[in-house]
């Protein structure tokens, strides 16, 4: 496969050598022992929010009054709510929600963050003043206190919920974006391209961007698992999904009455929040110490 290099002359990369790359990052990957199990964990958790509603033992939305906060048991692994609703299957219906909208919301906060920060730093001057002075205006209120300004602006529900999860992610992928920007538009490479007449829209995104995608990725984990509290904290508060959603956040919400009696209706959805916020964190730290340059031994 030919590729132009970063003075403009062509070279022929191997499937080889892109191969052992492959090779040498999985190698690396089973060492962490913690991220590599989380991974596999997180594998699963896409998995069920892929087919939950073809696994799902029972119809997560019908109500059955005669079997009412029943605990767990070999009719209902998870136990049932307070309207009889089979816990596991609204697990399992949930995961979708959840991912979801932390996906959804993250990817879009990470391009629109990227495509800032690579501007910013890149160009400097006016622009860059303004799009930091906007993150730091941002960075000064708490993310879930911005999302829920957001929210309350907006309106209640899930579309609203990713808007205000991806406006608050923005300002921290384009400061960490523009970081690695104002590093790699000084490589000779760059500095070669540019004196070779190459337009500067190509210089960002063929030459700088590549630059940025480790940290880009590692950044992207470890946000999933702050989407994923975020998304879940706005249900909670009745700002996200429908009280009779099957999401984790809103299971919570609905099921904090029953503590006292039933504490299964808000331990189970509690704990799938927990193994998959953690899940996400593992990732990321595992995929920074292969990935962050300045991790590597």
């Amino acid at each position: 496969m030919e590729v132009v290099n970063e003075v403009g002359q062509t070279t022929v990369v191997t499937l080889d050598k892109q191969s052992s790359r492959a090779r040498e990052f999985w190698k690396k990957w089973k060492k962490q022992k913690t991220a590599f199990w989380a991974g596999f964990f997180i594998l699963f958790l896409v998995l069920v929010a892929i087919f939950g509603p073809v696994i799902a033992p029972y119809d997560p939305y019908e109500p059955n009054y005669d079997a009412t906060l029943q605990t767990p048991s070999l009719a209902h692994w998870a136990g049932t709510d307070e309207y009889g609703r089979d816990i596991l299957s609204r697990i399992i219906v949930g995961a979708g929600l959840s991912l979801g909208v932390s996906f959804t919301s993250v990817f879009v906060g990470a391009v629109i963050g990227t495509i800032l920060g690579l501007c910013s730093g890149y160009y400097g001057g006016w622009i860059d003043r303004l799009i930091m002075r906007g993150s730091d205006v941002m960075f000064a209120f708490p993310d879930l206190l911005l999302a829920i300004a957001i929210v309350a602006i907006l309106g209640p529900g899930l579309t609203n919920v990713v808007v205000a999860v991806a406006v608050f992610s923005i300002p921290s992928f384009a400061r960490l974006i523009r970081g690695n920007t104002l590093a790699a538009k000084e490589a000779v490479f760059v500095e070669a391209a540019r004196s070779m007449g190459a337009k500067s829209s190509r210089i960002i995104f063929r030459h700088i961007f590549p630059e940025t995608v480790s940290s880009m990725i590692v950044f992207f984990s470890l946000r999933i698992g702050t989407s994923i509290l975020a998304a879940s904290s706005l249900s909670f508060l009745g700002l996200g999904a429908k009280p009779e959603s099957p999401d984790w956040g809103a299971m919570l919400s609905m099921g904090r009455d029953y503590l006292a009696t039933s504490p299964h209706v808000v331990m189970i959805p509690g704990l799938a929040i927990f193994l998959s916020v953690l899940a996400f964190n593992l990732v990321g730290d595992g995929l920074r110490d292969i990935l962050d340059p300045k991790t590597k031994n």
